[in-house]
């Protein structure tokens, strides 16, 4: 017994000494920030000066801030126009690739091709595409005979739509390869005997890959919901937030709240605002999902 104990117990500590490391980067770069913000969204803090306790006025503040209110209108704008969009397109590309067609192989990189790409990479193609005098999708319009094409990203009513096109674009690819995971495991044996009950393809598709791919389609909507939330890099170098303030959403304010204005404690209450509203759609959705989710 005390040989098997002393071989335990130095497994143990080998296996604790290879988590080690890693240990200490999240207590470090996660753990700790996470704290620390959140104690400084009870301050009053411009990251020079001396740290001074604002008790809740940095949440209640929240409620009379105009641009606050504007970002967060643009996020579930973008939340609910790119994730249903998004999922939609990726489902109907999977159902479209997982069937033994000549140059699939080719058609699935090319579709997942832009999610590898680099975000940054991806926003300056777009700039150029969307250049309102020398972009190739204004000049295809006036070709088609469109005298005043949108403006894209110069344009109040059109710059949060574009960066909505491009999310959307950039983002189908790797849902798609999730879809294709779930399609791939689902019984050839269940087609068969719909087929055989005179089930057609659009019956089949209702009731088979649906029911069969809810647990994916779970999982891709919350991705999607967070992800959609959380954009930053994409509005940062399409728009930097503008013009006006038509696609300035929550992480962007918060990171111009920050880094801009030096106004770290009402940052810090924005970034824990906007934990709470994603971890009660979150919550939502997992109390949901037992009604319509097939395991």
């Amino acid at each position: 017994m005390r040989t098997n104990r002393t071989f335990f117990t130095r497994d143990r500590k080998v296996g604790y000494t290879f988590l080690l490391p890693n240990m200490i980067g999240f207590l470090v770069f996660i753990c700790f920030p996470v704290v620390a913000s959140f104690l400084m969204s009870f301050t009053d803090w411009n990251g020079f000066g001396q740290i001074e306790f604002a008790g809740l006025s940095n949440y209640t503040r929240l409620w009379g801030d105009e641009t606050f209110r504007i970002s967060l209108m643009n996020s579930l704008i973008m939340t609910i126009v790119s994730v249903p969009a998004t999922l939609f397109l990726a489902i109907l590309a999977a159902v479209a690739l997982n069937k033994g067609v000549k140059g699939v192989k080719l058609f699935r990189t090319a579709i997942f091709m832009p999610h590898i790409t680099a975000t940054i990479a991806v926003a300056v193609v777009w700039q150029l595409l969307y250049n309102p005098s020398m972009g190739p999708i204004n000049g295809l319009l006036r070709s088609l005979g469109v005298e005043q094409p949108p403006m894209w990203l110069a344009s109040t009513t059109w710059a949060l739509p574009s960066v909505i096109i491009v999310s959307i674009w950039h983002s189908v690819g790797y849902y798609m390869v999730l879809y294709l995971a779930g399609l791939q495991g689902i019984p050839k044996d269940l087609y068969e005997a719909a087929s055989l009950d005179g089930a057609g393809k659009t019956s089949q598709f209702r009731n088979i890959t649906i029911p069969m791919l809810s647990p994916v389609i779970f999982f891709t909507v919350i991705i999607g919901i967070i992800n959609s939330f959380k954009v930053f890099d994409m509005v940062y170098v399409l728009t930097k937030g503008g013009p006006g303030r038509s696609t300035h959403v929550l992480v962007y304010d918060i990171y111009y709240t920050a880094f801009q204005r030096y106004e770290y404690g009402y940052a810090s209450a924005m970034a824990y605002v906007l934990f709470a509203i994603i971890l009660v759609i979150t919550w939502i959705q997992f109390k949901g999902q037992k009604k319509w989710v097939n395991y």
